[in-house]
């Protein structure tokens, strides 16, 4: 039996614990200063939307991976609080000139990507369809997750396997050594801690920072589209236009912002004010067509995504004599790429415990 502690109790981390539990053979702890019902902007999980809109500019298996199994959550676990939703992607003709260079633009707004094998449903279409200013569009059909649902979801598929969750804020990783609840000092460490990796001592990875993600949280509907544009004219290049619905009455998040090296987590009111814009013009049934007025706001809310430049890191270490599998640097990806994360976290783990000859059963 395997002893592992996972630090972090986002939705990178959790679902790591997760499928390690799963695989059976492994004890586990689960250590974090913020867990799920908390807010905090450092703690992103919570402010995602979240949806699947796939942003690799190729396949990758972190996402490629991970849709089948938010697939299968949405058809067969109704508990998990996800949802189905047509997602549709307006492409709009001054980005398309430009290559698609603002936020959260990477592989996402390309024409023939490579997703539309993946997602069901895609299609590109027809001019006579296309709102004034959009040179062109697809939709597919995707997810959409009520965070405040499937994260308890989670944390109770992993105390039903025997995951022991425990509070802790640590200064460096090895403080993790002292914390599985057995006592006993872990064979390995899952390093799921998002943002704060740039800050705990033998990590401190300078390449992590934030991208800040202001958001409006509606109690008005969006059905039965989820609506994302490659642009927009009334804000800064790092602002953009997201519309989507959580499942079972979670709200609708309109958003959004996507600063990356900006650590302020206040709501800033003017950008507030041009996100309940965009989204009630882009989607005028929200309200009715009476404008932002007419908007139920339940909160404003800001989270800091983890970005990483040069990408996410998963790979394993030896610190201070303990091996460490890293699992951080999403941006805004994490729940799209959740679950393929967990699988290369898992293939690291059985890599190490072959080296340490550590048994995967009783």
């Amino acid at each position: 039996m395997s002893t592992i502690v996972v630090v972090g109790a986002g939705v990178s981390g959790l679902t790591c614990a997760l499928q390690l539990a799963k695989q059976g053979g492994n004890t586990i702890t689960v250590v974090a200063k913020h867990m799920p019902g908390d807010y905090d902007p450092e703690y992103t999980s919570p402010f995602a939307g979240a949806n699947v809109l796939p942003m690799a500019l190729k396949y990758n298996r972190w996402e490629g991976e991970t849709w089948p199994e938010l697939k299968k959550l949405a058809e067969t676990c109704p508990e998990a609080g996800i949802h189905f939703q047509k997602a549709i992607l307006y492409r709009r003709a001054k980005d398309e000139a430009a290559g698609f260079a603002g936020p959260l633009s990477d592989g996402l707004f390309v024409r023939n990507p490579w997703f539309k094998n993946l997602m069901p449903d895609y299609v590109d279409l027809p001019a006579s369809e296309l709102p004034e200013g959009m040179s062109s569009a697809s939709s597919f059909t995707s997810v959409c997750i009520n965070t405040a649902i499937y994260l308890p979801w989670l944390v109770g598929q992993c105390r039903a396997r025997g995951v022991v969750f425990k509070r802790a804020v640590l200064k460096h990783i090895s403080d993790a050594v002292k914390l599985s609840h057995t006592g006993r000092k872990p064979d390995i460490i899952i390093n799921a801690t998002g943002l704060l990796s740039c800050r705990l001592g033998g990590v401190m990875d300078q390449k992590v920072m934030p991208a800040r993600g202001q958001v409006v949280l509606v109690r008005n509907e969006a059905t039965p589209n989820m609506v994302c544009t490659s642009g927009t004219d009334d804000g800064n290049d790092d602002e953009l236009c997201y519309i989507m619905q959580r499942a079972d009455g979670g709200g609708t998040i309109l958003g959004g912002t996507y600063m990356i090296g900006n650590w302020d987590g206040v709501p800033d009111p003017n950008i507030a004010t041009r996100i309940m814009k965009r989204a009630v013009e882009a989607c005028p049934a929200l309200t009715g067509g009476k404008g932002i007025e007419a908007l139920d706001v339940i909160r404003h809310a800001v989270g800091l995504r983890p970005y990483r430049e040069g990408g996410v890191r998963i790979e394993k270490e030896n610190i201070d004599g303990t091996w460490v599998v890293h699992n951080y640097g999403h941006g805004g990806w994490g729940y799209q790429g959740s679950w393929g994360c967990a699988f290369r976290v898992q293939e690291l783990v059985d890599e190490i415990k072959s080296e340490l000859k550590l048994g995967s059963k009783l």
